[in-house]
């Protein structure tokens, strides 16, 4: 699988670029703009951009959170952090205070697909049923297996979630309320510091630089990958293909049409060569991007690493349509 590296451990364990992420120029609109950003260490930072005027709105270690919850006011899917390789199994409808060891999980676990669609998540439609589910809480930055809980969703509607969440061992059993944002079109939740601030308030990004979970199938795996989501309720994505950058207009969209994939952008606009060792970039791969407020975006990206080769800085160039 050309576009992996050697193995999954060795992603986990990759180190990328040591700085902060870069200062990104401004450029008034109908110019093109070349935008450079780095994730961090081991991938480990989550950099949320708005397009328009090149901002980095926010960054959080992607050890921030474990679970997101869907705030539309009908809205009721609950979201794995696939930063981390998290994965759930769903053990039906058992007592919670038992003690579960996770034997038979492998076979057994699901992922969130990374496009984002309500009848492929990890958690399912769990209104339908009264089932634990085991969460693996994944990996950190360093390769670090992060442990596991046990979590049953009760009940959602206009202003939240209840659910209930306990260790392995059944103990400690906790209820936990989290409150719908209607600013936001997920809320974010640790298992540590309750409802934390991840993703910025609807409309005030466009797209997220992050590692995520994408399911190979040869060979069958569901492996971390590199590259870029977006909030499929404010921002579609037509993707190209191989084009000439400069010539590419609004036109173009006509026999491309949008998607609202959260992947839409995803991580192939790069391969990695094991003849280099190194990440290679297709700048011929384009994008339009329409964004939060309305604009469209052509964009491709440069290169995946900073001028002292630090790997995990995607260089990219974007110009307003």
């Amino acid at each position: 699988m050309k576009r992996l590296l050697p193995s999954a451990l060795s992603l986990l364990l990759l180190s990328a670029c040591m700085k902060d992420e870069l200062a990104v120029p401004r450029a008034p609109r109908g110019d093109a703009t070349e935008i450079q950003v780095c994730m961090g260490p081991g991938y480990q930072q989550q950099v949320w951009m708005k397009l328009q005027g090149g901002e980095v709105v926010s960054t959080n270690p992607k050890t921030a959170w474990e679970l997101a919850f869907e705030n539309a006011s009908d809205g009721w899917r609950i979201m794995l952090n696939g930063s981390r390789l998290m994965t759930t199994w769903n053990l039906g409808d058992v007592d919670i205070t038992q003690a579960m060891d996770t034997a038979g999980m492998h076979n057994a676990r699901r992922i969130d697909a990374p496009s984002g669609h309500a009848d492929s998540t990890a958690f399912g439609d769990w209104r339908n049923g009264n089932a634990v589910f085991v969460v693996d809480l994944g990996y950190n930055a360093l390769g670090q297996q992060l442990g596991y809980r046990k979590v049953r969703p009760l009940s959602v509607d206009g202003a939240g979630y209840s659910l209930q969440v306990a260790p392995l061992d059944g103990s400690s059993v906790q209820t936990i309320v989290i409150p719908k944002d209607a600013a936001r079109t997920w809320t974010h939740f640790s298992f540590s510091n309750g409802v934390v601030a991840i993703e910025p308030e609807r409309g005030t990004w466009d797209i997220v630089f992050t590692q995520y979970t994408h399911q190979f199938y040869v060979p069958y795996l569901p492996y971390i990958v590199s590259g870029v989501l977006i909030d499929g309720s404010t921002t579609r994505v037509a993707r190209l293909g191989i084009k000439d950058f400069n010539a590419v207009s609004l036109a173009d969209t006509l026999q491309h049409p949008f998607s609202r994939d959260r992947d839409a952008i995803g991580f192939d606009w790069k391969e990695y060569s094991f003849d280099t060792g190194s990440y290679i970039v297709d700048p011929g791969m384009v994008y339009i991007i329409e964004d939060a407020t309305g604009y469209f975006h052509k964009l491709h990206f440069l290169d995946f690493y900073s001028d002292l080769g630090q790997v995990g800085c995607p260089r990219f160039a974007v110009k307003p349509l």
